[in-house]
């Protein structure tokens, strides 16, 4: 398959992105512990804690998150909404979002759009160019190459993709789980993981319409209600 976004650009990079995503990963709990707040019978709040201490989330925020979607403790109710649109040059975009006020999210988003190259669709005019797969990044300063893939592919892992110093591990959605412990119990450390939307093909942006892509993004991840943001253009070095 080919490469999506670089890793090193997925990777959290100041003290502020890291909080965003820990209010992310926190709105994920919280949904999740809708059903029930015992991580052994809620496979969708398991999967948000292990997702959270994937990323490093202390383990009091975790613990906080799960007590206000159980309703132990007084919280906001989101709802799970994916918008989806289009960037410069006809390149795809799909965002993950979880709200309290969706009457207030979607127009702010649109706006998002607009002014930055870009325009919101209708429900499924890109979902089908992405594919749902389990995402792992790993530091190879940390871990040797071979032994990744030794362990990843015999787990399940379907692809590995290595660049600027990091390997990317992938897998079905049925075999993320399985491929998270094979790494656990061989030692190797990741930097994150989870679910993504991954592209299936890329659409190809340079100089004006490259730039104007990253901003559009950019501006959508730093909107308090977006969760994740995907696309399918790959930048020209």
């Amino acid at each position: 398959m080919g490469r999506h976004n670089t890793i090193a650009g997925r990777m959290a990079s100041s003290a502020a992105a890291k909080g965003r995503l820990f209010t992310k990963l926190a709105r994920e709990i919280m949904v999740s512990a809708r059903g029930g707040s015992d991580i052994n019978s809620n496979s969708a709040l398991r999967a948000a804690v292990n997702k959270a201490r994937d990323n490093s989330m202390p383990k009091e925020n975790i613990e906080r998150a799960i007590k206000k979607g159980a309703g132990e403790m007084k919280g906001m109710s989101f709802e799970e909404i994916t918008y989806e649109g289009y960037g410069p040059n006809g390149s795809a975009i799909m965002v993950e979002v979880l709200t309290d006020n969706r009457n207030r999210t979607h127009p702010e988003l649109r706006r998002i759009f607009q002014k930055n190259a870009g325009n919101m669709g209708e429900m499924g005019v890109v979902a089908w160019m992405f594919k749902k797969r389990g995402v792992f990044v790993i530091d190879l300063e940390k871990v040797n190459e071979e032994k990744i893939m030794e362990i990843a592919l015999d787990a399940g892992a379907d692809d590995i993709i290595t660049e600027d110093n990091y390997t990317t591990v992938y897998t079905e959605v049925a075999d993320f789980a399985a491929v998270r412990e094979a790494l656990i119990a061989a030692e190797i450390p990741f930097e994150k993981a989870g679910l993504e939307l991954i592209p299936e093909n890329h659409v190809t942006l340079s100089g004006d319409n490259a730039k104007a892509a990253l901003e559009l993004v950019e501006k959508l991840e730093e909107h308090d209600d977006v969760q994740n943001v995907y696309h399918n253009f790959a930048i020209e070095d």
